[in-house]
């Protein structure tokens, strides 16, 4: 459904792919779609595809390709080590710049979701980058390392009960220091959005998409509330 484009970076000019889907009937507004440490894998395709299917222009950076261009790990250790690495290798000043290029490709009103590593850098793009409407950030591990920045923007965060990566003092940390921001745990463990891993759990997925599309229904992409 999608198509390769390439942005320019707004941190070094660097120019980084981007999968990129275009809805098939009404624009409801863009979407920032930001990556696991897996890179842009199907599953990220398939995300970008379906929330395209809601209506949402969305585009997916590719921000390893420095690193890596076109890499796509599957969820063995091997490929979960490189993709940690990367994503250590990664600074935040530049995925901030690669954020932003993608907020520049849309036209409004521009919103942005992402998973683990991609949560954070969620979080990182709702304290820094210019353009967005709102975001909604899925079970941000490193979210603690920028809790001292503050989102400019509505933005909801999801975490899994049950995952061993994120305690329960580390959600709480951000609770104290942003009790104005929405924080929603499930009964579920870490990557419990995606079917491709153990902790996939439908109903939460599903309760936490049905979530992320109305905060952005409600903040210029339409009309809805849950």
């Amino acid at each position: 459904m999608g198509e390769t484009i390439t942005l320019r970076s707004r941190f070094d000019g660097f120019e980084l792919a981007a999968y990129h889907a275009k809805p098939t009937d009404a624009r409801r507004g863009g979407l920032v779609l930001i990556q696991e440490i897996f890179g842009i894998t199907d599953h990220i395709r398939e995300l970008a595809d379906s929330f395209a299917e809601e209506g949402y222009e969305t585009i997916a950076p590719a921000f390893y390709d420095r690193l890596e261009p076109g890499f796509a790990a599957d969820y063995g250790q091997e490929a979960v080590a490189k993709g940690v690495r990367y994503s250590q290798e990664t600074p935040w000043d530049q995925v901030a710049g690669d954020v932003q290029a993608a907020i520049d490709a849309l036209s409004g009103p521009v919103f942005a979701t992402g998973f683990c590593w991609g949560g954070a850098a969620t979080w990182l793009a709702a304290c820094r980058c210019t353009g967005l409407s709102a975001a909604s950030a899925f079970y941000g591990r490193r979210i603690t390392e920028l809790k001292d920045e503050t989102p400019k923007i509505p933005i909801i965060l999801h975490f899994g009960k049950a995952d061993a990566s994120i305690p329960p003092e580390r959600v709480e940390e951000i609770r104290e220091a942003h009790p104005d921001v929405r924080v929603h745990v499930y009964e579920a463990g870490h990557g419990f959005m995606s079917d491709r891993r153990a902790d996939y759990h439908p109903d939460s997925a599903h309760l936490a998409r049905l979530r992320t599309l109305a905060l952005f229904s409600n903040n210029g992409g339409g009309r809805s509330s849950i």
